[in-house]
């Protein structure tokens, strides 16, 4: 009878044992599933933290890229109002030049005066060309983005719309218009 009982007994704590592991299985699949669920939770937040990450590094780049390009554009026209200054001191020189051929004096000091303003002239020319800044080409035709139609005339020798007279010459600094050139056009 020992026997029996002892073997009732440790078949009994068994069947505890087996109660309390299923308790325990329980436990660890509720624990699991809430691990899991954590898991995804944490997934999802760290591709939102990626997806941020990329789209504010993608920002800072391009604001990076256009105040470099600002820089760039401020130091290659820096220079712009100054030359904007200079161009009436050049446009008189050269109607110093073109007043010169009227006058009835001697020719020899007509000649050198002449020779001195085309020198300070060549000179501006030098000076605005080392600073990216060029007169405006008019061989191309009128084109309102670097020429300002100023009046109209009548010609038998041009079309309508064409460069009759340039009245004031134009520049550029770059790609720039400075000033642009003031023509006369055909009607």
């Amino acid at each position: 009878m020992s026997k029996h009982k002892h073997k009732h007994k440790h078949e009994h704590k068994t069947q505890k044992e087996e109660e309390k592991e299923k308790n325990n299985q329980e436990t660890n699949t509720d624990e699991k599933k809430d691990y899991e669920k954590e898991i995804e939770e944490l997934k999802a937040k760290i591709a939102e933290l990626e997806d941020k990450y990329l789209r504010v590094n993608a920002e800072f780049e391009n604001f990076r890229k256009r105040a470099e390009r600002e820089k760039a554009e401020a130091i290659a026209y820096a220079s712009e109002e100054f030359a904007r200054d200079l161009l009436p001191a050049i446009d008189s020189l050269e109607l110093a030049i073109s007043s010169l051929d009227e006058i009835k004096a001697d020719e020899e000091v007509v000649n050198k005066m002449k020779e001195g303003i085309n020198l300070t002239i060549e000179q501006f020319k030098k000076a605005f060309e080392k600073h990216g800044i060029k007169v405006i080409d008019i061989d191309e035709g009128f084109n309102p983005h670097f020429h300002e139609a100023v009046m109209q005339v009548d010609s038998d020798k041009h079309e309508k719309g064409q460069i009759v007279q340039v009245l004031q010459k134009g520049y550029m600094i770059k790609n720039r218009v400075l000033r642009p050139t003031m023509v006369s056009i055909a009607k």
